[in-house]
């Protein structure tokens, strides 16, 4: 499957043209591993399709050109990012242009990703920077942790730092090795 992506996409970004950071991406739901449910996509096209930083709208406008592909992969992605973007007059344009037979809208449709707005939630410190995996934090609250003697004091560096996948105001974090959930609005991202 590696060769005929590599192939069908001339070794670049099917959405964007990057050649930078390709790799394969499902897209779902998939039915079955193969080409025609993947496509070959830069790392900043998936981070913002699976909404781990926020949309950059000028980095889109690719999908005018992108969304003519024969690829049903590559039409559905494209006809799901336009609908993300549909608040800018250019995204909404194409996506009055873009045609999808009845089966290949059926897929596009399936996640139910069409109906949000494009806005990303995304874990934010005390002070509204972004924080990763892996990040270094400091509490700006002392907190008694539940279940536990430990009082985690006001300063305190909390290391490599794991965020709650399915709740933005959660991270994990070890504190004297006990790993706990702290809440984000009582820490900010060291050197920030």
């Amino acid at each position: 499957m590696a060769n005929e992506l590599t192939e069908r996409s001339r070794n670049s970004c099917e959405l964007c043209k990057s050649t930078s950071g390709i790799n394969a991406y499902q897209v779902a739901p998939e039915t079955q591993n193969n080409a025609d449910q993947t496509i070959f996509i830069c790392s900043k096209c998936v981070a913002q399709i699976d909404k781990k930083e926020p949309l950059d709208t000028a980095h889109w406008h690719c999908l005018s050109e992108s969304m003519w592909s024969e690829v049903p992969a590559v039409q559905v992605t494209a006809w799901r990012m336009l609908n993300r973007l549909r608040n800018e007059s250019w995204a909404a344009d194409n996506l009055d242009m873009l045609y999808l037979d009845d089966e290949t809208l059926a897929w596009a449709k399936a996640t139910g990703d069409h109906e949000d707005d494009g806005t990303v939630d995304l874990h934010k410190d005390s002070n509204g920077n972004i924080l990763q995996n892996g990040d270094t934090v400091v509490l700006t609250k002392s907190l008694d942790v539940k279940g536990s003697t430990l009082n985690a004091k006001m300063g305190t560096v909390v290391k490599n730092i794991r965020l709650v996948e399915d709740n933005t105001e959660q991270i994990e974090g070890k504190i004297e090795g006990q790993t706990i959930v702290i809440l984000t609005k009582y820490l900010r991202k060291q050197g920030n």
